[in-house]
């Protein structure tokens, strides 16, 4: 029950050829000689993201978005009079979660101009340019971006979690379902709340410590340790959190900046300096493994809640959750990010 690459922190499922082109096809997506803007239709939101935008974007999230590749079933019909070279607005009708795809591209263009600079205000790139350009005597990291791109690029840890949930009703009669399997009110009440409650428990890693501390899982507390040393803190939240419309299920993701050792620093006179940790530069080379290879890891987690309202008697209730996690390392190309979400 470990993330699937030979690392001994990652030994889950071997899922990750899954996200990694497996399935016929080689990306999940190829904008390479369709340069332009795509629009995107996200559950009655539609959005126009250039083609550059999205290939930033981390591969796990792009297979959600595309997950035939580009070409998806067409909303908009091509306006053409019969001629070869017909220009068409195409439409790509997507089912994710609008906000959430909103907190990604805000994300990552956050990072992207703090870190390659914008016409205004140059990043930190600017000032550890001369780190890529000569590498260093003293590092097994190599002279070059190309035998390490932490020094070129913004390296960001995404983590993802889908939970399905499942409602024991208490034994009271209340809550069941008909003779053709159709949930009652009660029942239908029940999951709402299971739902409601599990959406508020808003932190990271509680339900894989309690695993951890249930089963005794080394693999799984050295992973929690890397991600605690790379970027993420053992009391963080999901940065984004939301429940899936008419299903059990519940939809998470978290983005931080990878710790790559790099260190900003502004001596006396005010002129910025850059050093390097490298012990912290190679904690954060083991997250490459996760580079352009999302991994999954998947485990039951069952807990017993009480549902009861204030005043109300105990309404214990078992709930069984079916977690999945998708980690991955995006590496932000710099490019000039132009995306608008058009219905507000």
């Amino acid at each position: 029950m470990c993330f699937a690459t030979s690392h001994p922190v990652a030994q889950l499922v071997r899922n990750h050829n899954i996200l990694n082109g497996s399935h016929g096809y080689s990306k999940p997506c190829e904008f390479a000689d369709n340069p332009g803007v795509a629009d995107t239709d996200l559950r009655g939101r539609r959005f126009s993201v250039d083609r550059e935008t999205i290939m930033n974007l981390p591969e796990s999230v792009l297979l959600c978005l595309f997950p035939n590749g580009l070409v998806l079933s067409r909303q908009s019909a091509a306006l053409s009079d019969g001629g070869d070279n017909d220009e068409y607005e195409e439409l790509y009708g997507v089912d994710f979660d609008p906000d959430c795809f909103q907190f990604v591209l805000t994300f990552f263009r956050n990072a992207s101009e703090a870190f390659y600079g914008t016409p205004s205000s140059p990043g930190l790139y600017a000032a550890q340019q001369h780190l890529v350009e000569g590498g260093s005597p003293t590092s097994d990291f190599g002279p070059s971006s190309s035998q390490n791109p932490l020094l070129s690029k913004q390296a960001i840890i995404v983590l993802r979690e889908e939970l399905e949930y499942f409602s024991i009703p208490p034994k009271d009669g209340k809550a069941m379902t008909n003779s053709n399997g159709i949930a009652n009110d009660a029942l239908l009440e029940l999951k709402r709340k299971c739902g409601d409650y599990l959406l508020s428990k808003r932190n990271i890693f509680t339900a894989l410590q309690r695993n951890v501390n249930k089963e005794n899982n080394i693999a799984e507390q050295h992973l929690i340790d890397m991600l605690c040393m790379s970027g993420f803190d053992r009391d963080d939240e999901w940065g984004y959190r939301a429940l899936e419309p008419s299903r059990c299920c519940i939809s998470s993701i978290a983005l931080v900046l990878l710790k790559t050792g790099i260190v900003h620093l502004a001596n006396a006179k005010g002129e910025k300096q850059v050093t390097i940790d490298y012990n912290q530069m190679a904690t954060a080379q083991k997250l490459l493994l996760f580079w352009r290879k999302p991994a999954r890891k998947c485990w039951w987690d069952g807990i017993e809640v009480n549902l009861a309202e204030a005043g109300e008697p105990d309404k214990m209730t078992k709930l069984w959750a079916r977690r999945v996690w998708t980690l991955e390392l995006s590496l932000v190309r710099f490019s000039t990010p132009v995306f608008a979400d058009i219905t507000g």
